[in-house]
């Protein structure tokens, strides 16, 4: 099959529409206090609705082929966001955090998203068509992430307070820090801090202690700060995953970016439906073993000579959709015995 390269049409069809929607998303919530359930769900179906019409597109204007392996790798993408997802939770536990706020902190995310992904996806497939040595590594990685989450899951996970990241302390290096909320602000000038510390005088500033600084930090940076930089370690593990789908870079981008920004709108679903995905996680360590196979496989043929064995980007779509299927469909028939029921979580939240 041919390279997909860089076609100026999907360019800028790809970037026009991502441009529009995010616009358009950030527009309906300006102003919104809470975010509901169902909003979450009717714009968590937008943009998974945009994902598929862009698969048509690939299909209808070039070739199943190509649309095959965007799907696939969105879907790979997606499912692996899902286990960041929790970690978004306890950073906006942290930092308490809640509503809209935390939409906005999500989007804002977007950006350093965009540009992060750009460059680990040009290096990661650049280093793969260096050399096929390289698709070892990749395979290693992956089967690693793997590793660490089948051991990860047998321990009890205790909430980690982000409130002490190293991306905080960074900060609090370089910005005196506001401790309070201040309507959504990521940055406080002098003279609204004084302001405030006029209001209540118990008020105590953090970090950079001592100094006269024009800008503050408050609680909504340092979180967008600890989001941010959670979202680029977790690139490490996703991005050599996807470039086992296929290793064209404009695909692999896209079927990234669509996944990440469908999933901030999802969050809201997910953090309501994670809890009852019991086996969810399972599928997603069967799946990175099998891509770390793939990966390995494919670079096998390179180096060693060709096998005779080659798994099709159709093959590769049908798998991914099929282990997923059962990791859902397992939750759903054998939840686990302790699963909580809303009722009950209510009635726990109730008694605090």
């Amino acid at each position: 099959m041919e390279h997909f390269g860089f076609p100026l049409e999907v360019l800028f069809i790809f970037f026009g529409v991502i441009a529009l929607s995010v616009y358009l998303d950030l527009r309906a919530h300006r102003g919104v206090d809470e975010i509901s359930l169902k909003d979450a769900g009717l714009w968590s179906v937008f943009w998974i609705g945009l994902s598929f019409a862009f698969y048509g597109y690939l299909w209808v204007r070039f070739d199943q082929a190509y649309a095959d392996l965007f799907l696939a790798g969105y879907v790979l993408e997606k499912t692996l966001s899902v286990d960041n997802l929790m970690v978004f939770i306890a950073i906006f536990s942290s930092f308490a955090i809640k509503g809209a706020l935390q939409h906005r902190i999500l989007y804002w995310g977007i950006i350093g998203a965009l540009v992060f992904r750009a460059i680990f996806v040009v290096i990661g497939t650049s280093l793969f068509l260096l050399s096929p040595w390289v698709g070892f590594i990749f395979a290693a990685a992956v089967a690693w992430s793997a590793w660490a989450m089948m051991t990860a899951s047998d321990a009890e996970d205790e909430i980690e307070d982000y409130t002490d990241h190293w991306s905080v302390r960074m900060v609090k290096r370089v910005l005196p820090v506001f401790p309070r909320l201040h309507h959504g602000k990521f940055l406080l000038s002098r003279k609204q801090v004084e302001q405030r510390i006029e209001e209540d005088p118990s008020i105590e500033l953090q970090g950079k202690a001592g100094s006269k600084a024009l800008w503050y930090a408050t609680p909504a940076l340092l979180c967008l700060l600890a989001i941010e930089t959670s979202d680029i370690m977790f690139a490490f593990d996703s991005v050599p995953a996807v470039i086992a789908i296929t290793q064209e870079p404009l695909l692999v981008y896209a079927a990234m970016i669509f996944a990440i920004l469908g999933l901030r709108s999802l969050y809201f679903v997910l953090a309501a439906l994670t809890r009852y995905m019991v086996h969810l996680e399972k599928a997603v360590i069967v799946l990175l073993y099998f891509i770390a196979a793939k990966l390995a496989l494919q670079s096998w043929n390179h180096v060693f000579g060709d096998t005779g064995i080659h798994i099709s980007p159709s093959a590769s779509l049908y798998i991914v959709f099929g282990i997923l299927t059962l990791g859902v469909v397992a939750s759903l028939l054998f939840p686990e015995r302790d699963q909580p029921t809303a009722e009950t979580a209510t009635e726990n939240e109730t008694t605090r």
